[in-house]
């Protein structure tokens, strides 16, 4: 079974996405919580869970700051946001408090439980809408490597490299390129090592840096 905490400040969206969540079969809601204050509270008393799904903008303490405390005390426990925020500096702020993706609230069910087991496998979700932005910022943070480190890559990977920065899983990758998702997952792990990174953010902003994609790719 996958443990959950669902964190938010909306007490129909936290009912609402239990019901969501708890469609699947190997789903739990252990609890829910109102603040990050609540959340980890909830965790002393039921334990840490697999998961949290963490909104942003909440009173007392809010996600950005209840994601760092729960990183520090449960290192084991991962935070995939879910909101409504697509403000770049809340995407920043997320990830550099050790949030595994970013989704919003807009996302369907389907995909939203494809991310959770994704994360929970130590994949990074990024919602298409800001994985531009959040690339971009990433990458200007980095010192920008010697072009002549560039790795070669061949139109079929680049085209591969772009889908993945916008966001798309493997599966919707094969689906646009009309190929196999076990090709795809080929593709990208040979990619992976051939760029020296180990997931899918990493890889993108690598690829941001090198100049194999650019902005306008995303």
């Amino acid at each position: 079974m996958i443990s959950i905490i669902v964190c938010d400040d909306q007490d129909i969206v936290r009912q609402g996405l239990k019901t969501i969540l708890e469609t699947d079969d190997e789903i739990r809601v252990t609890a829910m919580a109102e603040d990050g204050e609540d959340l980890l509270r909830k965790i002393e008393s039921v334990g840490p869970p697999d998961l949290v799904l963490m909104d942003l903008k909440m009173p007392v303490v809010n996600g950005i700051q209840a994601t760092r405390q729960i990183r520090s005390r449960y290192p084991k426990t991962k935070i995939l946001v879910l909101t409504t925020y697509d403000d770049d500096q809340w995407i920043v702020d997320a990830i550099r408090s050790g949030a595994s993706g970013y989704l919003l609230k807009d996302t369907p069910r389907i995909d939203l439980i494809d991310a959770i087991r994704g994360t929970l496998m130590g994949q990074t979700f990024v919602d298409p809408s800001v994985a531009g932005k959040m690339m971009a910022m990433a990458a200007g943070t980095m010192p920008r490597p010697m072009e002549s480190s560039a790795p070669e890559i061949r139109p079929r990977e680049k085209e591969i490299l772009i889908l993945i920065a916008r966001g798309l899983s493997n599966a919707d990758i094969a689906a646009e390129l009309y190929l196999s998702e076990g090709t795809v997952r080929n593709y990208a792990s040979a990619l992976f090592s051939r760029i020296g990174v180990t997931d899918r953010t990493q890889a993108a902003i690598a690829a941001l840096r090198y100049g194999i994609i650019s902005l306008d790719d995303i």
